[in-house]
């Protein structure tokens, strides 16, 4: 089978699809720095943030770190067997990852409907706003990630396009990080 001609070629000398990606991990980078920025000045300028913050579930929010960590490992695995060509280790580790960010958006889930269910709303508090915000966009990067790696999986089973691999943990790996600076600032800064 013939490889696609925009996975190779590149005046830069890196490869297209990998270029892509840090393309858009760099647009995410905006997004997201904008949006920690301007919580980390609010919360700066206005004392009362503190007192909502200690009500967020620093456990879940630990959990939920260790968890993505643990599916970066994953998704380091699945790229490793993929560069060995042993199609049904990636295959399997790439699903670990998939379960990883599965069982986030598990523990996310009840960690919110907890915290609803306390009255700690979107539109409580500005506190209550960003936190919602910034971890809801957040979970829709995991659930693009999942399903992303979903398709590459598919394609990994049958030996075609094997470099996807990498490309999705590189985005994986952007995914974690932006969490590393989340649960800091949303549960544990007081």
């Amino acid at each position: 089978m013939q490889t696609p001609v925009a996975t190779g070629r590149s005046v830069t000398g890196i490869p297209t699809g990998r270029l892509a990606v840090w393309w858009i991990v760099g647009s995410e980078i905006v997004i997201f720095g904008g949006l920690l920025m301007y919580y980390i000045m609010l919360r700066n300028k206005f004392d009362f943030w503190s007192e909502s913050s200690a009500h967020t579930n620093t456990f879940a929010g630990a959990l939920n770190t260790f968890i993505l960590l643990t599916s970066s490992l994953f998704i380091v695995m699945a790229h490793y067997y993929a560069e060995q060509k042993d199609h049904i280790k990636s295959f399997k580790y790439i699903w670990a990852t998939i379960g990883g960010g599965l069982c986030f958006l598990l523990v996310k889930s009840m960690e919110w409907t907890f915290e609803i269910m306390s009255g700690y709303t979107i539109t409580s508090e500005l506190f209550w706003s960003f936190y919602y915000t910034a971890a809801g966009i957040h979970a829709v990067h995991v659930i693009a990630g999942m399903v992303i790696m979903g398709i590459i999986s598919f394609d990994v089973l049958q030996r075609k396009n094997m470099h996807r691999v990498e490309l999705i943990g590189i985005y994986w790996h952007f995914v974690d990080i932006v969490w590393i600076f989340l649960f800091p600032l949303l549960y544990i800064a007081k």
